[in-house]
């Protein structure tokens, strides 16, 4: 080989291992695999999750807070749940004087037993009274320590329990507190219970009285000392409820006698009662004895008897009340109007007058048949109404529901307007001398409006769907001037409609709102 020739093969060799330093190990391609070259690019791994969010438990107040009253609270010490940590202070057996319960951050108030606000003043205001007011901030939780615990407000003093949509006042038991209270629990303390000295009939302590005069009173149903309620004051003031919980509560004292989660007695029209929620009361979710208040925007959700008790005389307008039972468990009706007994003739006669309600029934209602009930001579005009429920619809008991008398301000057989319901196979049923076909004509008279056979669409359980929407209302002024006047049937108007949602709880039972808690937990507000 020429010098020249091995030159240009050295050149040769030298311009390979150049080419081959300039590519890595992984770049060089294998043998068989046609020469090809794979590029690999190095991803980076994914960010690790973000860690869950921190869980801030309630941390308790260093002590209780100083109250106008001279017994004022007792400190029994902590008191801890899911939540966190509270103080937990107690209220006196009874307040004498007018005090404030503060919203404090880790603390929570409590009811050894019974609690009364002021002394009863008998049943006729007294020029120059004082009354004792009870004012309860928003956001305050109140439980019951006791199972027989409860609130009772006397004749002659007030509470002020306003509470705001965004801020509830809670009333609730012990089990609740500590995390034990599940969508079942029910019982677990007494109520609340306003008395006042508007008109009654069915006088208990002195039978010989004439109703809805100022000796006519009775004793409170549940409680063993004395508890009177009635008078002769239309007007009275018992205080304000507004944006309240009531859970968990109802226990019987002896048979038929029993606390509700709200009972009144003789509770005048200066009352407000707005925006409650009465939650898994082992009884009624309310009963009305007697008065003359209004009450408006109620949600009642897994009561354990009825939801709605009107009797001894009530003559007040409820509008916009939603009412759903359990899924399972025993309940009996939505509605118990009146009960059957040798005063049904006394006046002032029970006059339930409803507007706008939506009534989700559940159960068999063994004991009522149906799921409403009227009887005891009462009047009764429902307006604007949903029904549904697998059984019975409307049960009407004893012939004199149907009389019409002007001398005991009898005004007639009850009656129903623009109200649709969607019932069982039967769906009236007529007993104590009315027959069901008595039931049917006074349910579906042909200028009212009504149906029997309504076809349900309704959304989230119990908002206005199509078929709701489609059905004709009627103004509920023309029952009484202090309605407000609507355009639907039902509770709730449509979607866009949602009065019942923020300020109350969630169960099983029903999704009241997702800016709810659930009623299984304390606020953390």
């Amino acid at each position: 080989m020429s010098l020249q020739a091995k030159h240009r093969n050295l050149l040769f060799l030298a311009a390979s291992v150049a080419v081959l330093t300039a590519c890595g190990a992984e770049e060089i391609s294998s043998p068989g695999s046609g020469g090809n070259i794979n590029i690999t690019n190095n991803t980076p791994p994914p960010p690790p999750p973000p860690p869950p969010p921190t869980v801030v438990l309630v941390t308790p107040a260093p002590g209780c807070p100083t109250i106008d009253d001279s017994a004022g609270l007792t400190d029994r010490g902590t008191i801890t749940g899911p939540t966190g940590t509270y103080r937990n202070c107690e209220l006196p057996a009874r307040f004498t004087r007018s005090s404030t319960l503060t919203r404090i951050p880790g603390l929570l108030y409590s009811l050894g037993g019974r609690v009364d606000v002021g002394t009863d003043r008998g049943a006729a205001p007294v020029a120059g009274e004082t009354p004792v007011v009870l004012t309860i901030q928003p956001g305050v939780t109140i439980f019951g320590a006791t199972g027989v615990s409860w609130l009772h407000v006397n004749r002659g003093n007030r509470i002020n329990a306003a509470g705001t949509a965004s801020s509830p006042i809670v009333f609730t038991s012990r089990d609740n507190v500590l995390g034990l209270a599940n969508d079942d629990s029910q019982g677990q303390w007494g109520g609340v219970v306003l008395s006042g000295r508007a008109p009654i009939t069915d006088c208990t302590v002195a039978p010989n009285a004439t109703p809805g005069s100022v000796n006519c009173e009775r004793q409170v149903e549940g409680a063993t000392d004395p508890a009177l309620y009635g008078g002769a004051t239309p007007t009275d003031n018992s205080g304000t409820l507004r944006y309240v919980q009531i859970r968990y509560s109802g226990y019987v004292l002896s048979g038929n006698s029993e606390l509700q989660a709200l009972t009144t007695g003789g509770v005048g029209s200066g009352t407000v009662i707005e925006y409650v929620q009465s939650h898994n009361s082992s009884d009624d979710a309310i009963e009305f004895f007697g008065g003359t208040h209004n009450a408006k925007w109620l949600v009642f959700t897994g009561a354990d008897d009825d939801n709605l008790d009107l009797d001894t005389g009530y003559r007040g307008l409820i509008q916009y009340v939603i009412a759903v039972q359990k899924t399972s468990g025993a309940a009996d009706s939505i509605i118990e109007l009146d009960s059957a007994n040798a005063n049904e003739n006394q006046t002032p006669r029970t006059w339930m007058r409803l507007a706008n309600f939506t009534f989700i029934h559940r159960n068999a209602a063994a004991g009522n048949q149906a799921a409403m009930l009227l009887r005891g001579a009462a009047d009764a005009t429902l307006v604007n109404g949903v029904v549904t429920t697998p059984t019975a619809c409307l049960r009407l008991n004893g012939s004199n529901i149907l009389a019409t008398d002007p001398a005991i301000d009898k005004i007639g057989a009850p009656v129903f307007r623009s109200v649709a319901m969607a019932c069982g196979s039967t769906p009236f049923v007529g007993s104590g001398g009315v027959t069901a076909q008595q039931v049917s004509d006074v349910f579906n008279v042909a200028a009212n409006n009504n149906t029997a056979t309504l076809s349900p669409t309704l959304t989230g359980g119990f908002i206005n769907g199509a078929n709701e929407t489609a059905r004709p209302a009627v103004d509920p002024k023309t029952v009484a001037a202090g309605f407000d006047t609507t355009t639907y049937i039902g509770a709730v108007k449509d979607a866009n409609d949602t009065w019942y949602s923020g300020w109350t709880c969630n169960s099983a039972t029903a999704n009241l709102g997702s800016a709810n808690r659930a009623c299984t937990t304390l606020p953390t507000l």
